[in-house]
């Protein structure tokens, strides 16, 4: 741990340096799982940071991001490594063009050659493990419940002792423990093996003054009483009746397309043209659009002045 990740308010300094506004909550956990080497896990709805909070502790502490983006039918081949078939094919080809011409070619000596590190292609679970320039990688392993159960079997074993097998190289060991971060939208229950192994922390939208802080930092130049209708605007329809609630990140894309079209006060107009920023589902654009984006411009109005 450096001066840096010594404290749970540096972390949190730390952070905010990136642009990244963290809870009192979030702060912790990601300065116990700094300070013990833990395997941080976080769930919570599409959105609401929990892919960013990597990105902001990479960048913060200068190392490198290595993202493996999770998706149905993702196995440990696709994770870890591959062989480069085609390079493959050229070695064996240019081998029996030599045998041809006369010079012989050693099948055994070729063979240990084609399954070689020159003919590796790595993928981030054995990225991550390789020793990096300015210390161990952060390692982010993004949406694990769009996989499934056998592939968390083997992350389990992976992140254990931090080391792959590849059969034809051996076991490949990680010099020091990458920054490991999972992330989860709860699409489907993560296995309680994998949970026990990593802190948890469930990342959730965050309260009206803390989105309101996170706007400034990431569109400072949006002014205070446009951000203010933005942030209470998205934290009602967090409450409507959505098939799909919109995250932070929605908040600071809607902030930057009306800052883009030189609004300085929200209408009902200006809402209804540009909710496609906040909402990306019709029937949701539907319910809020016309009477109903008046109705609830002029409730956030009144909780402002009240």
């Amino acid at each position: 741990m450096t001066g840096q990740t010594g404290s749970i308010d540096a972390v949190a300094s730390l952070l905010a340096g990136q642009g990244y506004v963290s809870s009192r909550a979030l702060s912790t956990v990601v300065f116990l799982s700094l300070k013990l080497g833990r395997p941080l896990f976080l769930e919570g709805e599409a959105g609401v940071g929990k892919t960013e909070i990597a990105k902001a502790i990479a960048s913060a502490l200068g190392r490198r991001l290595i993202r493996l983006q999770c998706y149905e039918g993702l196995d440990a081949s696709s994770a870890v490594y591959e062989w480069n078939f085609a390079a493959q094919m050229i070695a064996i080809r240019t081998a029996e063009a030599g045998a041809k011409s006369g010079g012989g070619a050693d099948r055994d000596a070729l063979k240990a050659e084609l399954f070689t590190e020159d003919y590796l292609i790595e993928r981030p679970l054995l990225q991550a493990m390789r020793p990096q320039a300015g210390g161990a990688p952060v390692l982010l392993i993004d949406e694990l419940d769009r996989t499934d159960e056998p592939f968390e079997a083997f992350l389990l074993e992976a992140l254990s002792d931090f080391q792959v097998t590849i059969p034809e190289l051996g076991t490949i060991k990680a010099p020091e423990a990458p920054i490991v971060i999972l992330t989860s939208n709860r699409t489907r229950e993560v296995h309680d093996a994998l949970k026990r192994r990593c802190l948890y922390h469930w990342v959730d939208y965050p309260t009206f003054d803390r989105e309101l802080e996170i706007l400034r930092a990431r569109a400072p130049e949006a002014q205070d009483a446009l951000s203010r209708e933005v942030v209470a605007f998205v934290q009602r329809l967090r409450d409507a009746d959505l098939f799909k609630k919109p995250g932070v990140a929605e908040t600071i894309d809607w902030a930057k397309c009306l800052l883009a079209l030189d609004v300085v006060q929200l209408s009902p107009e200006v809402i209804s043209d540009t909710l496609g920023a906040i909402l990306k589902y019709q029937d949701d654009i539907q319910k809020i659009q016309g009477s109903e984006a008046k109705k609830i411009l002029d409730e956030v109005r009144k909780g402002l002045v009240a």
